[in-house]
């Protein structure tokens, strides 16, 4: 398989490697997903984790397909296109902080498929974990669709497994905390993460 640095041959190992340390990482979709389950149990929070899981193909497909040659010609765009994404992140933050555990109780809705799909694209953890993946894991002259599927499937098999052990552990967090006088303060402790997670990837260059 033609996916491989320096123009080698490999098997996607590295790759999958690399997919599982950056999906399985906190992060604010994963922030996003503990709250979720916590705040409205595991299985109301599924169609929001299948939105979060497709969500990010959204992403893929267009930087397979020379978004990134887009992004060169006007760096501007994207550079705000960032803020604007931490922008967000740190508002679902505060919404995280002010959360209080009552799966299953209340009017509150958990948020659906289409509120998931949003989640990666306005995380700057996503972005730059994709375009890491077309650097460093595609060889010189693959063809695009050949990389880009490649590189979809992997993540999207990573998430698949990963994004719903995040939301069963939110779950099992609320069925522990809900109402004693932790509650408060886990909630702060995972909105902080959140805020860190994103400050990491636009001031210090993690991925």
């Amino acid at each position: 398989m033609p996916i491989g640095r320096h123009g080698h041959e490999h098997r996607p190992c590295p790759l999958i490697v690399f997919a599982a340390s950056q999906i399985g990482t906190p992060g604010p979709a994963n922030m996003a997903l503990l709250a979720t389950g916590a705040r409205f149990g595991f299985r109301a929070a599924l169609p929001f984790v299948a939105g979060v899981a497709l969500g990010k193909q959204l992403i893929i497909w267009p930087i397979g397909f020379g978004l990134m040659e887009l992004a060169d010609r006007v760096p501007m765009l994207f550079e705000v296109l960032k803020y604007v994404a931490a922008a967000y992140i740190c508002w679902l933050a505060w919404k995280v902080a002010n959360l209080r555990l009552r799966p299953g109780q209340g009017a509150a809705k958990a948020p659906g498929f289409a509120a998931g799909l949003i989640v990666h694209p306005l995380n700057p953890k996503a972005w730059a974990m994709i375009v890491g993946s077309f650097t460093a894991f595609v060889a010189p002259q693959t063809p695009a669709l050949l990389a880009t599927a490649t590189i979809a499937a992997v993540l999207l098999s990573c998430q698949i497994i990963m994004h719903p052990i995040w939301t069963l552990a939110g779950d099992r967090i609320a069925k522990t905390v809900a109402g004693t006088a932790a509650e408060p303060y886990l909630m702060w402790t995972l909105a902080a993460l959140t805020v860190a997670s994103v400050l990491f990837v636009l001031f210090g260059g993690g991925t």
